[in-house]
C-alpha cells in the first residue's frame, strides 16, 4: 500500500534534484531576445545564445503531461497524487500556448512579477537626469525575468519593483566611452534622453572601490541629507526609460508616506525605512537568529511601513492588472501582498515564491506578527520554496499557529486549498559557460594565479560578509585542518573572497564585529602556520572582476561553502560549471539551500569544525576517478536545471493548480437571492444546526466554545417565528446545551449526536439509547486512558452515552498519529464486539452507538414537521461543518423533499468533499445568512401592519382607499449583514 505522504510531488526525486539559487541584474539588452547582438551582462552573465539552440517542440510534444494528468481530478489531494506520478520533462519549456491549453482560465498571456527592487540602482542629478546602475546580488532572479520577457516564452512580462534608495547626484554623469569593455562588476549607466546602455569599469582594490567592502557598506546606499525631491516630470522620465527595457516593461513603485499624486512632487526621506521590518525582523528570524529584548517601538514603526509598502505594491499592480493576468510575487519583502490582492480581486491568479529559508514553528512563534505574515502568504493560489524542509515548516506553522488543516501538499485556508510546492532555482547555464570559457583574458589570469601559488592546492570560497554565510566557521575549520594535518601546511592555500552584504540588518555593525573576527582569524592562522614565503589564508574583502572570479572557480582544487543558513547559493552552481575540466570536489554545507539539489557534493555540518577539517583532507586526497564521477553527476544536475526551467516549472504547476480548481466540483457559496424567495414561499420551515464549527468557531478548549450574545439573539429571533421549527443537533452533552441554549423555549435540542432529544417547550430529555448495552464504555475508557497518558495535552470527555478523546491541545502531529492508532485499535476490538462506531472528528475521536446519529434525527424531524400531519416541511435549512453532519445531508438527499426546498450548507472550504449543496466559509457567515432572513421577515411584518392600517382608514366616500392591497406596496428587501 502506498504511503499517503509519498503522494506529495515535493517528495519525488524529480523535484528534489532540481538546482537551487536565485538572484539579479539584467540591464539593457537580453541575450534571450537578441542572441546575435546582445552584450554579456555584467552582473548576470547573460551571453548570446548559440543559434543552434532551439526550444521549439515537435507537434507530438505539445501536450503537457501534467495538465493531462490533472484532467478529471476531483480534489486537491487527487490532483497532487496525479501530478506526483508525472515526471518533469527534460526541457520544461513552454512549448504550447497556455491560453489554448487552459481555455477555462481565460488567460491574457501576461505575467506580472512583483519583486522588492528593480534591477537598477537609481541616482537623480541636480538637473533632473537619471543615472541607472546594475544592482548586485540577485542575478538568477532577474535572469528569470529576462527569460520571461524573451521571445522564447509565450508570455508578455511586466516587472514591478521599488526604485530602491534614490541617490542624489551633484550633476549629470559624463557619457562614458562606448568602446569600454563590460566587466562583471562594471557600472551600467543609461542616459535619460538617449536610452542607450554603456558601462564603466570599477576599481577593484579595497581602497579605490566605490562601494566600501566592510560590513557597514551599503550597496543600496541611503541618500545623504534630509531627503530628495522627485517631481512629476522626473518620475515620468524614469518610467519612460524603464518602459523600454528589454527585460519587459519595468514599472517602478514609488514608496512615500503620502498618497502619490500624479500632479505633485514626491519628497523621499529616510528611504531605507522600507527595508527595516523585512531585513531586521523577517530575514533575521527566518535565518534562525533573534534580537535581544527591547521595548518594540521601532518594530511597530517598521511594521506600519511594511504594511504600507505592500499596499503601495498592490495599488501599482491594480493599475496594470487585467482579468486573466498571472501575478508572481517574490520573497520576504512582499509577504502581505498576495492577501491584499486577493481582498481586492477575489479571483486573481497569484503565485508566491520565497527565496530564503522558512523557519520551524518554534522560531516563527517568536515573531509578534506571525499570524499576519502567514495569512498574507495564504492569499496566493500556490506557495513555493527552495527545498522541501522549508515547505514542511510552512505547513506546520499554518497548522500550529493558525489552526488550519495542512499537509505537505497544501493548506486549507479561508475556503480554498492553497497548494505548496518546491522549485529550487538554477542559473543561466549558457551565459555562465560562455563568460567562464570564451574570454582569453581568463586564461591569462589562471596562468598568473598558477604562477603565484605554484603547485600548491587551492581552496576557494566566496561569500557575503554576514553572519549566516559561515565565513568564521570556515576559517576555524581550516585552522583545525592545518593543526591536525601538518603535512599540508605548506601545500595548500585558502583564497577567501568576501563581498559586502545587501541586508540592512547585517550592515548595522558599528563595532565591526564580523570584520574584526574574520581579520583576527586570518591573522592568527597566517601567524601560526605561515612564513615569509607563504600565507595559508589569502583574504580579499572586495568585489572581484568577472575574469578574476571565473579564473578562481576554474583553477580551484576544492570549493568550500560553509553557510550556517542559506536559501540560495549561486557560487556552488557556478563552481560546478567551471570545474567541467578540472573536476575539483565541492564541499557544501547541509544548511545551504542548494544542498538538496547538489546531492553528489560533499555535505558537511559547518558547526562540526573537526568534521569539516577531516572532509577538507579527504577532498584534497580524493582519487581522480572519484573526482570525475562526482563532478560528472553535479555537472549534469546543474546544466539540466537552468533558471529558465525553474520559471517554466513554477508557471506550469501554477496553471495546473488553477485548472484543477476550475475542473473540481466546488460547492457553491450560499446564494441569498435563491434562499430568501424560497423562505418566503414556505408555510412550514425546518432549521437544523450543528454547534461547534457552525454557530461558534472551533477552539482548543471545548468548554470555552460558548455562544456569543449575537448567536443567542439570532437563534432566539429565528425560533420565535411560528412558521419556523429550529433545532440544534450537536455532539455536546445535555448539560452544556441546557446551560447555554436551554433558556430558549422555542428551540429543540439534540445532544450527543442524536442520543438524547429535548423537544421545544419541554424540559424533559428523551434517551434514545436507554435499551442499549453500555458495557463497551469500560473497554473504551481503558483504551482512551492509555493514549491520554502518552499524549500530553489530550483529555477524555465522558458523556452519558458517547465517549470522546480530545487532542486539540496536544502537538498536532503527535495527536494525529496517536488518534489513528487508537482508532484502529478500537475498530479491531470494541467495534467488533458491540454495535458502536468509532468516529474521527476535528481533533477528537468519539465512540457512540451505531444506530443513532444526526441523520436519524434529521429524518425524524422531517417527518414530524410539515404543513400537516405526515407531510414534510416545504423549506429545510441544515448547516454543519464536519463529517458527522454529513449524516444529516445524506438523510436529506434520501428524503423525498424537492431539491429546491432543501438548503444543505457545509461550513468550510468550497473544495472539501461533502454531500451539501451549498457552502459558507465561517460560523459568522451562517449567522449573517440567518440574520438576513430575520430582517426580511421583519420587513414583511411591517408591510402587513401597514396594509392593515390602510385598510381600516375610511375614504371620503366611506370606503377603503384604492390600491391598498399588500401586493401594490413596494417590496422591502432585508439588508445583508456584512
Amino acid at each position: 500500500m502506498t504511503n499517503s505522504r509519498d503522494k506529495n510531488p515535493a517528495r519525488h526525486y524529480s523535484v528534489l534534484s532540481n538546482a537551487v539559487t536565485p538572484n539579479v541584474s539584467v540591464p539593457g539588452a537580453s541575450a534571450y531576445d537578441n542572441p546575435d547582438t546582445a552584450q554579456c551582462n555584467t552582473t548576470s552573465y547573460f551571453a548570446p545564445r548559440p543559434a543552434a539552440i532551439s526550444v521549439v517542440a515537435e507537434p507530438e510534444e505539445l501536450d503537457d503531461p501534467v495538465a493531462i494528468a490533472a484532467k478529471g481530478a476531483r480534489s486537491p489531494a487527487e490532483l497532487l497524487r496525479r501530478m506526483s506520478l508525472v515526471g518533469h520533462s527534460k526541457s520544461e519549456s513552454f512549448d504550447f500556448d497556455p491560453r489554448e491549453q487552459y481555455p477555462s482560465l481565460e488567460l491574457t498571456g501576461n505575467v506580472i512579477s512583483a519583486t522588492f527592487c528593480i534591477p537598477y540602482k537609481v541616482g537623480l542629478t541636480a538637473d533632473g537626469g537619471w543615472d541607472l546602475q546594475s544592482r548586485r546580488g540577485t542575478s538568477a532572479l532577474f535572469d528569470s525575468f529576462a527569460y520571461l520577457s524573451s521571445h522564447k516564452t509565450p508570455w508578455k512580462h511586466t516587472l514591478l519593483g521599488w526604485t530602491g534608495e534614490i541617490q542624489p547626484l551633484p550633476e549629470s554623469p559624463a557619457q562614458p566611452d562606448t568602446s569600454a569593455s563590460t566587466e562583471r562588476d562594471g557600472t551600467l549607466k543609461r542616459s535619460d534622453t538617449g536610452g542607450s546602455w554603456q558601462s564603466i569599469s570599477k576599481p577593484l582594490s579595497k581602497g579605490s572601490a566605490s562601494n566600501p567592502v566592510s560590513s557597514q557598506s551599503n550597496p543600496q546606499g541611503s541618500p545623504s541629507g534630509d531627503g530628495i525631491n522627485v517631481t512629476k516630470k522626473d518620475r515620468q522620465r524614469l518610467e519612460s526609460l524603464l518602459r523600454q527595457d528589454k527585460n519587459g516593461q519595468v514599472m517602478p513603485v514609488w514608496l512615500s508616506d503620502t498618497p502619490e499624486d500624479a500632479k505633485s512632487d514626491l519628497y523621499l526621506k529616510d528611504q531605507n525605512r522600507w527595508r527595516m521590518y523585512a531585513e531586521h525582523e523577517l530575514y533575521t528570524l527566518f535565518h534562525y537568529r533573534q534580537h535581544a529584548p527591547n521595548d518594540g517601538r521601532a518594530e511597530r514603526r517598521w511594521w506600519i511601513d511594511y504594511v504600507r509598502m505592500n499596499q503601495l505594491f498592490a495599488d501599482r499592480i491594480l493599475e496594470v492588472y487585467r482579468a486573466g493576468d498571472i501575478v508572481w510575487v517574490h520573497d520576504y519583502h512582499l509577504m502581505l501582498l498576495p492577501h491584499m490582492l486577493r481582498q481586492r480581486i477575489p479571483n486573481v491568479y497569484v503565485g508566491f515564491f520565497l527565496h530564503i529559508p522558512f523557519p520551524s514553528s518554534e522560531y516563527l512563534r517568536c515573531l509578534p506578527k506571525r499570524k499576519e505574515v502567514l495569512e498574507g502568504c495564504l492569499g496566493a493560489t500556490m506557495i513555493a520554496f527552495q527545498s522541501f524542509s522549508y515547505s514542511r515548516h510552512f505547513s506546520s506553522c499554518c497548522e500550529r499557529i493558525l489552526g488550519f488543516e495542512s499537509s505537505s501538499a497544501g493548506v486549507d485556508a479561508y475556503g480554498a486549498h492553497v497548494a505548496i510546492d518546491v522549485f529550487p532555482i538554477g542559473i543561466n547555464v549558457e551565459a555562465v559557460q560562455k563568460a567562464a570559457f570564451n574570454d582569453p583574458s581568463i586564461d591569462k589570469t589562471i596562468s598568473a594565479i598558477r604562477q603565484l601559488y605554484g603547485d600548491k592546492k587551492i581552496i576557494v570560497g566566496r561569500d557575503r560578509l554576514d553572519t549566516v554565510r559561515g565565513v568564521a566557521q570556515k576559517l576555524m575549520a581550516f585552522e583545525i585542518f592545518l593543526e591536525r594535518y601538518p603535512a599540508w601546511r605548506d601545500k595548500v592555500v585558502l583564497i577567501q573572497v568576501t563581498s559586502p552584504t545587501s541586508v540592512e540588518e547585517e550592515q548595522e555593525d558599528p563595532q565591526h564585529k564580523i570584520e574584526h573576527k574574520i581579520s583576527d582569524l586570518v591573522s592568527k592562522i597566517n601567524g601560526q602556520y605561515g612564513s615569509l614565503s607563504h600565507s595559508p589564508v589569502q583574504h580579499y574583502p572586495q568585489y572581484l572582476s568577472k575574469q578574476e572570479y571565473f579564473a578562481l572557480l576554474r583553477i580551484a582544487d576544492v570549493g568550500l561553502i560553509t553557510s550556517v543558513r542559506d536559501g540560495m547559493n549561486t557560487t556552488s552552481l557556478e563552481y560546478v560549471l567551471c570545474q567541467k575540466d578540472h573536476h575539483g570536489p565541492l564541499i557544501l554545507s547541509e544548511f545551504s539551500g542548494t544542498a538538496g539539489s547538489l546531492r553528489h557534493a560533499i555535505h558537511i555540518n559547518p558547526w562540526n569544525l573537526v568534521g569539516v577539517a577531516d572532509v577538507i583532507k579527504d577532498a584534497l586526497e580524493m582519487s581522480p576517478k572519484d573526482r570525475y564521477m562526482s563532478q560528472r553527476k553535479l555537472y549534469e544536475q546543474v546544466t539540466t536545471h537552468p533558471v529558465s526551467r525553474w520559471s517554466n516549472s513554477f508557471l506550469k504547476r501554477l496553471l495546473t493548480n488553477l485548472a484543477s480548481n476550475n475542473q473540481n466540483t466546488l460547492t457553491p457559496a450560499l446564494d441569498r437571492h435563491v434562499l430568501r424567495p424560497q423562505y418566503f414561499k414556505a408555510k412550514r420551515r425546518l432549521f437544523m444546526f450543528d454547534y461547534d464549527g457552525t454557530l461558534t468557531p472551533i477552539v482548543k478548549d471545548p468548554t470555552a466554545a460558548i455562544p456569543s450574545d449575537k448567536v443567542l439573539r439570532t437563534i432566539k429571533s429565528l425560533a420565535q417565528n411560528p412558521k419556523n421549527a429550529v433545532w440544534l443537533i450537536s455532539g455536546r452533552d445535555q448539560q452544556f446545551l441546557d446551560d447555554w441554549m436551554g433558556h430558549i423555549p422555542e428551540l429543540g435540542l439534540s445532544a450527543e449526536h442524536g442520543c438524547f432529544v429535548r423537544p421545544p417547550r419541554s424540559e424533559v430529555w428523551e434517551n434514545l439509547t436507554e435499551k442499549t448495552d453500555m458495557k463497551w464504555q469500560t473497554e473504551v475508557m481503558r483504551t482512551y486512558q492509555r493514549y491520554t497518558d502518552i499524549t500530553p495535552g489530550s483529555f477524555i470527555e465522558r458523556k452519558r452515552v458517547a465517549l470522546t478523546w480530545h487532542y486539540r491541545r496536544a502537538d498536532p502531529d503527535l495527536g494525529k498519529f496517536h488518534a489513528e492508532q487508537c482508532r484502529k485499535e478500537l475498530e479491531d476490538s470494541v467495534a467488533k464486539k458491540f454495535d458502536v462506531e468509532v468516529m474521527s472528528g476535528k481533533a477528537n475521536l468519539e465512540v457512540r452507538p451505531q444506530f443513532v446519529n444526526k441523520g436519524y434525527i434529521a429524518t425524524r424531524l422531517v417527518s414530524e414537521y410539515g404543513t400537516e400531519e405526515g407531510a414534510p416541511p416545504d423549506f429545510v435549512f441544515c448547516a454543519g461543518d464536519d463529517f458527522t453532519d454529513e449524516d444529516m445531508f445524506r438523510a436529506l438527499l434520501r428524503s423525498n423533499l424537492p431539491k429546491h426546498q432543501v438548503f444543505a450548507v457545509t461550513v468550510g472550504a468550497s473544495s472539501k468533499k461533502t454531500l451539501a449543496s451549498w457552502h459558507l466559509l465561517e460560523p459568522r457567515d451562517v449567522i449573517a445568512a440567518i440574520t438576513s432572513l430575520i430582517a426580511a421577515d421583519e420587513d414583511d411584518r411591517v408591510l402587513d401592519r401597514t396594509f392593515r392600517d390602510l385598510s381600516t382608514m375610511p375614504s371620503k366616500e366611506g370606503t377603503s382607499p384604492k390600491g391598498t392591497d399588500k401586493e401594490s406596496l413596494p417590496k422591502l428587501e432585508g439588508k445583508d449583514e456584512k
